[in-house]
């Protein structure tokens, strides 16, 4: 696999004084009102930074906050959330859904990279994302079916996506989001999936979709 600079091909992991005297009693129902208001304001900032976009079909999903790569992503349902103890060091944090009778299968990656300009997006999403088909579907082929930019959280990004297939007949999709972060680095999402079912495919491009910073 091959991502922005600086970060190393990998294999698929294994699927944050009170005044006396008679002001005294105004003074608490004032302090007190003032924490239940704090209480109130910080309940719905962590329920802004960890909920989904209204209209997206993962809306109210729990969310991996993935502090070092920078990014938030959702947690459909049936997925189970990486506890990073099988993560290699390309990656950052992980969410994988089981294939039936253990086929199959799909999981979603974040990490991060040396610094891309956004006028190489194009070439460097494009690249990885073939050479992360090269890797996973091994002496195999793979299509280009979607290339364009988009944004994240008003970063600039670009997103790839390519079906493949190896020389054994094993199909697959490849999705990578590369996100420009400035001038020290950047970061990404790796969507593999190996499930037949549309619908997994579906889900995987709706965390990607919904990914945050």
């Amino acid at each position: 696999m091959t991502t922005p600079p600086a970060v190393c091909p990998p294999p698929l992991p294994s699927m944050p004084p009170l005044p006396a005297g008679p002001r005294r009693t105004r003074h608490i129902r004032v302090v007190g009102a003032a924490g239940v208001l704090l209480l109130v304001l910080l309940a719905g900032a962590m329920w802004w930074l960890t909920r989904d976009g209204d209209n997206s079909p993962l809306a109210g999903r729990p969310r991996v906050t993935d502090s070092a790569a920078g990014l938030s992503y959702a947690i459909p349902d049936g997925w189970k959330r990486n506890d990073g103890k099988d993560l290699i060091q390309a990656f950052t944090s992980s969410i994988t859904k089981a294939g039936p009778d253990g086929h199959g299968g799909a999981a979603v990656l974040a990490g991060r990279g040396g610094a891309v300009d956004e006028s190489t997006l194009q070439r460097r999403t494009e690249a990885a994302a073939r050479s992360n088909a090269e890797f996973f579907y091994p002496d195999g082929t793979s299509t280009l079916e979607e290339s364009r930019p988009t944004s994240v959280s008003g970063h600039p990004a670009y997103t790839v996506s390519l079906s493949a297939r190896d020389d054994g007949g094993r199909a697959g999709r490849i999705r990578l989001t590369i996100v420009a972060q400035g001038a020290e680095q950047s970061a990404f999402l790796l969507g593999v999936t190996e499930s037949p079912e549309p619908a997994v495919t579906r889900e995987v491009e709706a965390i990607m979709a919904g990914a945050a910073m």
